[in-house]
């Protein structure tokens, strides 16, 4: 039996995205997102930087949209997408440029940006006055090659931490909390290891961090690497790879970190199933970017494909518990609807994807991702903001309609959309540009 989770109950094929990962990942290569061997399919590895290109502002677009829908439930027509009906017209508006950013947090009552370069530094970015400063550099403590550096950052509720995620020089990731002045710089004196993970290959790191709805510091970890999970972790809960974990940065007598006491494998097994404290979902393959809907605390994930489908995964709270209590996503029994390793047991309560797309049209690997709550353009709340690596096309998972909508088209190394602290939407490319979605 099939569990849907997800605030949508439908299931949308779109077309778009990843390469073949028939083997393992390249190490080698500049590019972080993708999990193919290549900088996109059929490209030349390199490790050298992306380079940092002049950015204008993007064409609009108000074409139909280039996924198709499917059935989005049993017996269900869709509804028409007739693109001139209730669909935004927007752009994008180039904010500020950078070295290899990989993604950008918001501090509580701070108006400024925060980037996180791949290269090991962190960038406070004051939109009023245009000054850049540099309040973190890890560049000496980490490998930045391939799919590793630093790659995560988050603040904690009030604003007087953040945390970190890094691969540090050995390969391992790295879950570090630091001490933020009145100014938003991390004090590096203050650095505290909360979670280190081994990494047995040099892909599928993940690297996101997330403040949920209830306080806790929810981390999605990749399988450990290579091509279809060789090593079965995924959906071995007792393995934290593959998985998404959920842990208080309080720390106990015995260690940096505390469990919550409401995690499904507390007790040591959930469902029949045994697993550590720490984890909260388990099934993911490379859960590059996660974010909560600040409306209602659902739960979205993009989750990196392998050779054929990219996904997005979306959970609500259920009763007390937050979103994502006990789910389990599927990989590598399933990637994305369609069965992948037969000898990975299919449990029969698996959370299937809300939204799957293909790679047959240009696409590698896909960049979450936002819900819009904002305010700046008419008629594209509520949805789920997304663009993918090798596309350059940002998508629009209308929830009310439950249509894909073309947004933008024709960027490039997009691997991150964001939400700013104004409430509206940014896109970050490799080649260094940031930009803000803003109304044609």
């Amino acid at each position: 039996m099939r569990r849907s989770l997800g605030a949508l109950c439908a299931t949308v094929v779109v077309l778009a995205a990843c390469g073949d990962d028939g083997a393992p990942d390249d190490e080698s290569s500049a590019v972080i997102v993708t999990t193919t061997t290549t900088v996109a399919p059929d490209a030349t590895p390199t490790s050298a930087a992306p380079t940092v290109t002049e950015s204008t502002t993007e064409s609009t677009t108000t074409a139909s949209p280039a996924p198709t829908t499917d059935a989005l439930a049993p017996d269900v027509d869709p509804p028409p997408s007739d693109p001139t009906v209730g669909e935004p017209t927007v752009t994008t508006e180039l904010v500020v440029e950078t070295d290899r950013p990989v993604d950008l947090a918001v501090r509580p009552g701070d108006a400024a940006l925060h980037l996180v370069n791949q290269s090991g530094t962190v960038v406070r970015f004051d939109p009023a006055t245009g000054s850049s400063t540099v309040t973190l550099d890890v560049s000496g403590l980490i490998s930045s090659g391939g799919e590793q550096g630093l790659l995560g950052l988050e603040f904690s509720a009030d604003g007087a931490h953040a945390y970190t995620n890094h691969t540090a020089a050995d390969g391992t990731t790295t879950v570090t909390e630091y001490a933020v002045g009145a100014d938003g710089v991390l004090d590096p004196a203050s650095a505290r290891v909360l979670l280190e993970v081994a990494q047995p290959y040099s892909n599928h790191n993940a690297g996101d961090l997330a403040l949920g709805p209830d306080g806790y510091l929810y981390v999605p970890l990749g399988d450990g690497g290579a091509a279809g999970d060789p090593e079965r972790r995924a959906g071995d809960p007792t393995s934290l790879l593959g998985s998404l974990l959920r842990i208080d940065p309080t720390p106990t007598a015995d260690a940096p970190y505390s469990i919550p006491s409401d995690n499904p494998f507390v007790g040591g097994s959930f469902a029949g199933v045994e697993g550590a404290a720490e984890v909260w979902s388990w099934g993911l393959r490379n859960p590059w970017k996660i974010a909560f809907d600040p409306a209602n605390g659902d739960l979205w994930i993009a989750d990196v494909g392998q050779n054929r489908v990219e996904e997005i995964d979306v959970v609500s709270p259920t009763g007390d518990l937050p979103a994502g209590y006990g789910a389990n996503f599927g990989w590598s029994a399933y990637e994305g609807n369609d069965r992948f390793n037969d000898d990975v047991a299919d449990p029969g309560n698996l959370v299937f994807p809300v939204l799957t797309y293909e790679h047959s049209t240009g696409g590698c690997s896909i960049s979450g991702g936002a819900v819009y709550r904002g305010s700046a353009v008419p008629g594209l709340e509520p949805a789920y903001v997304y663009s993918d690596y090798c596309a350059g096309t940002v998508w629009a998972l209308d929830l009310a309609g439950q249509r894909n909508l073309t947004l933008v088209d024709g960027l490039d190394t997009v691997v991150a959309v964001r939400r700013g602290p104004d409430g509206e939407l940014y896109v970050v490319q490799a080649s260094g540009a940031v930009s803000r979605i803003i109304p044609a």
